[in-house]
């Protein structure tokens, strides 16, 4: 069908989406007050289907599917306007409101977790899509809750830097650190991260200060040969990592064994001074998967070695105030452009951090991409 039988399905459609999201930029297919991505999941639709709606390529059918969806979404907006202007005469102060939303963002992370926290961690297998990333993921996207400072809302002379940091996050490179527990041979390769951002309104009325709170999924491999950390160390530099080990892939040397997934729920907090970033934070949380019994004995070769590597990795979920569960020690990062307006989706930060284990000082950098930011526009 041509656009020009579309056309007023297409109107219809940007014009009842601007009530919800602002005034409709037809040059750059955007909303002033949300990014397109947003607006697509609050329909349950996926970018590409989106997409083809805001582009007026879509047929006339997804046109009047779609816009049944954006009634019953006007709808429930109204209906929840409606009940709670009657439900309390007490108006309901903003940092109240914010401390109930991450409560329950808080309280949602948690319930994965509990239970690894306080009983062994169970073997099992690791599915691709991770309920434990589908829960954070859910606090940040769901249209219910909605934690992040809105366009409208940033002061009039639009000085808050923190708004055009809020988003999703996710982890450039991947990093690998030698670690010990009770013996040598134990490798952490973190190999994913995605961190959901929020300005931190309730307590930095200036904006310089947000949050994130971040899905870890990183790897335990285990060294059969037993090299000491120093094996892994520069000679000249006793916490810096050789390039060579930088550069190695466990996978594909034989003397490396994985033996389990580590998930972790950890809340950083950032500080804006100027042109540097700085961040600290700690884990809330965390639970381990290992590999099945049968693929540990045919890679590891030897039951009794299997159950003390076992007992060693268990303690790292047991024992949460230790090694891995110790603050961050980072640099600050510097930030993306001097001019905070102007960061934008693929800008990065990059953290230059020191892991302690046991006496070990471990240099590692950690850099996150700033991949679905929640402001796009520019505040004017």
């Amino acid at each position: 069908m041509s656009q020009e039988n579309t056309t007023s399905y297409h109107k219809e459609f940007v014009s009842k989406l601007e009530s919800l999201y602002g005034s409709f930029d037809p040059d750059k297919k955007k909303f002033e007050s949300t990014s397109n991505s947003k607006i697509a999941r609050d329909l349950c639709y996926s970018d590409s289907q989106f997409s083809r709606l805001i582009n007026n390529t879509a047929s006339e059918g997804e046109f009047k599917r779609t816009l049944r969806n954006v009634n019953r979404l006007l709808n429930e907006t109204r209906l929840q306007k409606e009940h709670g202007s009657k439900e309390d005469s007490k108006p309901v102060s903003k940092n109240n409101s914010l401390l109930y939303i991450l409560g329950i963002i808080i309280l949602g992370l948690l319930a994965f977790i509990v239970f690894n926290l306080f009983d062994e961690p169970k073997e099992k297998e690791i599915a691709k899509e991770d309920s434990r990333y589908e829960m954070l993921k859910w606090s940040f996207e769901n249209k219910y809750i909605k934690p992040y400072v809105k366009l409208k809302e940033l002061p009039a002379d639009c000085d808050y830097p923190s708004y055009k940091y809020q988003g999703k996050w996710t982890l450039k490179n991947e990093y690998k650190i030698p670690f010990f527990r009770e013996r040598n041979g134990f490798h952490y390769v973190a190999k994913e991260a995605v961190m959901f951002a929020r300005s931190m309104e309730e307590s930095s009325a200036d904006g310089k200060q947000f949050e994130g709170y971040e899905y870890q999924m990183h790897e335990i491999w285990y060294d059969k040969r037993e090299l000491p950390i120093d094996s892994f160390l520069i000679p000249n530099n006793r916490t810096k990592l050789k390039e060579s080990y930088n550069r190695s892939d466990l996978a594909q040397n034989d003397n490396f064994v994985k033996i389990a997934n580590v998930h972790t729920f950890f809340r950083n907090e950032f500080s804006i001074d100027s042109t540097i970033v700085d961040r600290k934070g700690k884990a809330i949380g965390r639970d381990i998967t290992f590999l099945s019994e049968e693929e540990l004995l045919k890679n590891v070769g030897d039951k009794k070695l299997v159950e003390e590597l076992k007992s060693e990795i268990n303690s790292i979920a047991k024992n949460r105030l230790e090694d891995f569960s110790k603050p961050v020690s980072c640099q600050p990062a510097q930030v993306p452009n001097v001019d905070f307006h102007y960061i934008n989706e693929g800008d990065e930060l990059s953290f230059k951090c020191q892991f302690t284990t046991g006496r070990f000082l471990v240099d590692y950098e950690k850099v996150f991409v700033l991949e679905d930011q929640y402001i796009n526009n520019i505040c004017r």
